[in-house]
């Protein structure tokens, strides 16, 4: 089913929002996390090593996993909303 033109613009500011918030989140836990409050975070352990440095080598991608799931997740609802789902 195709959408009409109002349609189609509603569906795609939606997920632009979507891409925008997810894209913010990974780059606060990536970079937040990982560079810019990495001295203070370092003072908390997380499996034995410190917060900041979990975060910069192994935090910052499990995160964007999740991201992947949850977008996965935003767009298979967004696309039902729009019934232009498989």
């Amino acid at each position: 089913m195709s959408l009409s033109n109002e349609n189609a613009q509603a569906y795609w500011s939606e997920n632009l929002r979507i891409i925008t918030t997810y894209l913010t989140i990974w780059f606060v836990v990536s970079y937040g996390c990982g560079v810019l409050f990495v001295d203070a975070l370092d003072q908390i352990q997380f499996f034995g090593f410190p917060l900041g440095f979990w975060f910069a080598q192994q935090g910052s991608i499990f995160t964007f996993v999740g991201l992947i799931w949850a977008y996965v997740f935003s767009m298979n609802k967004l696309d039902e909303k729009y019934d232009v789902h498989e």
